[in-house]
């Protein structure tokens, strides 16, 4: 065996082809069984696409760096469920595309953040993060409370995302202008909002803009403030979950 290895390691085209076979059949155990995603993420109840204000704030999360300074991964440990809350569930983010688990912390975790703090707190926090965290490091993002946030595109990013399996329907698509203003419209009808995303959706003044006129502030809290709220923790069975879910 010994000598056959020799051999194999003093021809390079050989060595080149069997590493190749290795990478390839390790790649394939590792890629095949995502592609059966739904076998792999237990199903969660609760658990609903984003709408269309909390998608374009999550588009600015991206697009300021805030995962690469905060993570929303909690581990299954037992430090981390004292600090952060419970263990983050697969099931959480299998709507996000792409993924802000994230890699490091240098500010707090924020996977269960939705609801610790008022909308007002988190647009100070923005606006200037000193001014509600002393030691904090965190640059001030004070202009996204003067900025717009886009609308025109909205619906084709739903589109784009509908066609990977995020569940939005026609209904969310052809709405998708309209939901985004109503979510900052504290005062309006929210029946068709709590539709198509579910009762915990309720439209808010988020402090930044004129009501209806959401900024990119307004949608970046939206999106910080459903973040670990889908999940009802205080009744979530993870054996119950599984045993209902549809047979395969």
């Amino acid at each position: 065996m010994l000598e056959s290895h020799k051999k194999l390691e003093r021809n390079s085209i050989w060595l080149l082809i069997f590493t190749v076979v290795a990478v390839s059949i390790g790649g394939l155990v590792e890629i095949v069984p995502l592609f059966r995603m739904e076998t792999t993420i237990e199903p969660v109840k609760g658990v609903r696409p984003l709408t269309p204000l909390e998608l374009a704030g999550q588009d600015i999360y991206i697009r300021e760096g805030c995962n690469t300074c905060h993570s929303q991964q909690i581990r299954p440990l037992r430090d981390e469920i004292q600090r952060y809350g419970h263990y983050s569930l697969a099931a959480e983010s299998m709507y996000d595309h792409p993924f802000v688990w994230g890699s490091e912390r240098t500010g707090p975790d924020l996977a269960r953040v939705g609801g610790k703090y008022s909308n007002m707190w988190h647009l100070e926090h923005l606006k200037n993060p000193r001014s509600v965290v002393p030691e904090s490091i965190m640059p001030n993002y004070s202009l996204l409370a003067t900025r717009p946030v886009r609308t025109w595109d909205i619906a084709d990013k739903m589109k784009a995302l509908a066609a990977v399996g995020v569940p939005y329907t026609k209904a969310h698509i052809a709405n998708a202008a309209i939901d985004m203003q109503i979510q900052t419209l504290p005062d309006e009808d929210p029946t068709g909002l709590q539709e198509r995303y579910g009762p915990k959706v309720v439209p808010q003044d988020y402090g930044s803009g004129d009501l209806g006129s959401p900024t990119e502030a307004d949608a970046l809290i939206a999106y910080l403030q459903q973040l670990g709220t889908q999940v009802d923790f205080t009744t979530y069975d993870p054996d119950y979950e599984l045993k209902k879910a549809p047979a395969k």
